[in-house]
Formats: C-alpha cells, structure tokens, sequence
C-alpha cells in the first residue's frame, strides 16, 4: 500500500523538459526563436538522441514548440496561448459532474472583476471587436447551427474583453471558463432548444456594456457586468433543466420500445444462426 502512494517518478525527458522551460524563461526566449539543434541537446544533457527526441515531443504536446522537419528545421518557440493549459484542465474537468451552475459560480465573481479591469484599457480597436462580435449575433437565423454559432459569439464577446485585461492570471482564468462553457454548449448540444430570450438579453447587455465603455463609466460596468451574469446563468440552468427533461423522456421511450422488443439472448442468437441455411 505504501508503495502504491509514492509521487510518479519522473522520466528523463521529463526531467529535461523542465530544464528547458527554465532556460527558455531565463533567456527570455520568444516566439520564432530556435531551441539548439538535436546534436547539441544531446551534449549539454548527456543523454541519447531518444531521450531528446521524447523531451521534444513533451514541449510540442503542451504547445510551447513547433517541431519543423527538413534543412532549417528543428523546434521553434511558439507564440504564447492560454489553449493547451486550458486544454489540459477541461480534459480533467470533463471527467467531473461539472454544470452550469457550478461554472456561474466563479463566472459570476471573476467576470465583473474583468469587466472593470478594462475599463479605460480598451482601445478603438478594441471597440470595434466587440461591435462587430455584437453585429455578427445580430445577424444569426433560425436552425440548429446558427444556435450553437449564437452561443459561441456571445462568449467571444467575453474573450475580446480577456484579451484586453492587463492581469493575465484573471484573463486566464475567465477565459478557461468561457472555453468550459464553450465545450458544455457543443459537447451537450446545449443551443438546441432555441432561446429567443437569452439571444434578446445577451445582444442587450453587450449593447449597453459597449456604450459604457465607451464613456469608461465604471459603475455602469460593474453594475451591467453583474446582471448580464446573473441573467445568463437563470438561462443556462433553464437550458439545462430543458435539455434533462428531454433526456428523460428520449430514455423512457427507449425503455418503451426495449420492452416491447427485447434483445435476443445470447442462445436464441445462436439458435438461429444454426437453422439459417448455409
């Protein structure tokens, strides 16, 4: 049992590859800059070409590298993103009994904080962004794509706002939970059942959010801020409540129809199978 509870050892490349990261750090390394070739990895690490190889590998995985083949190849340092370690903690996440709620949770708090982070930080462009994010939403039809195309507009608007919030940790962490309810939207079919209403209450509040940045009147945020999420999670838990009850009722059928047709055991599969001519 005590043998079962010791911390993972980890493997060289591993090991290596947290050598790197430091030293990338260190030197303050950017996008477009080379890490040194397989040859040289090699000498400074002691250790042989598979070993190297694998470290790469971990660095390409996690998104800090490109591995490019041919003359001039080798690993490229890749433009920061927050997606791999978004990535990483949705794929834990997914195996939890995570809902909306849950997510509102912390979405209610950090979101206000990040509205009014930005507050006289945004630019024309900036600007422009969200007018154009709102305009597209505006034009989205009726059917089940331009739905799940609705609800992924209207959580880019929230990203336009993380990508101007001079506080990376609260830009992470806000956006992480916009890529999780991204993925409940897709993963659960969550725009399915149309929701005139919450198309209405989003495109307002973005409305009225652009017109109080523009006049950077902070209260105005926060107070605007505060309701639009308080407003969107009353509707993701109705599209949740909705989405169960159809669950339900799809499962009953189903049951319905299993007892009304059940499945041939495994004998009568048999059976058959020996009296169908060859």
């Amino acid at each position: 049992m005590a043998a079962s509870n010791r911390p993972k050892r980890q493997k060289l490349a591993e090991l290596i590859a947290e050598d790197v990261k430091r030293w990338i750090a260190s030197e303050r390394l950017g996008a477009g800059d080379r890490l040194p070739n397989e040859k040289t990895l090699m000498e400074l690490f002691g250790c042989a070409k598979g070993t190297i190889r694998e470290m790469l590998k971990i660095l390409e995985v996690e998104g800090l590298v490109s591995l490019r083949t041919g003359p001039g190849g080798g690993a490229v340092i890749n433009p920061p993103t927050t997606e791999p370690a978004s990535r990483t903690l949705r794929n834990f996440l997914h195996f939890q009994k995570l809902d909306g709620e849950q997510v509102y949770q912390l979405r209610k708090l950090l979101e206000v904080e990040l509205a009014m982070s930005v507050v006289g930080q945004l630019g024309e462009g900036d600007i422009a962004s969200l007018e154009a994010n709102l305009a597209a939403c505006r034009q989205c039809h009726e059917g089940e794509e331009e739905q799940r195309r609705q609800r992924i507009l209207e959580l880019e608007f929230h990203n336009i706002l993380a990508r101007a919030c001079p506080n990376p940790l609260l830009a992470f962490m806000c956006q992480f939970l916009n890529d999780m309810l991204r993925d409940l939207v897709v993963f659960k079919k969550a725009y399915k059942p149309e929701r005139k209403a919450f198309d209405q209450a989003n495109q307002d509040y973005h409305q009225r959010l652009i017109d109080a940045y523009r006049n950077a009147d902070r209260e105005k945020v926060r107070a605007l801020m505060s309701e639009h999420m308080c407003d969107a999670e009353h509707h993701m838990s109705a599209l949740e409540a909705q989405m169960a009850a159809q669950m339900l009722v799809s499962g009953e059928a189903s049951s319905a129809l299993a007892a009304d047709s059940p499945l041939p055991t495994y004998e009568q599969v048999l059976s058959r199978r020996l009296m169908e001519p060859s």
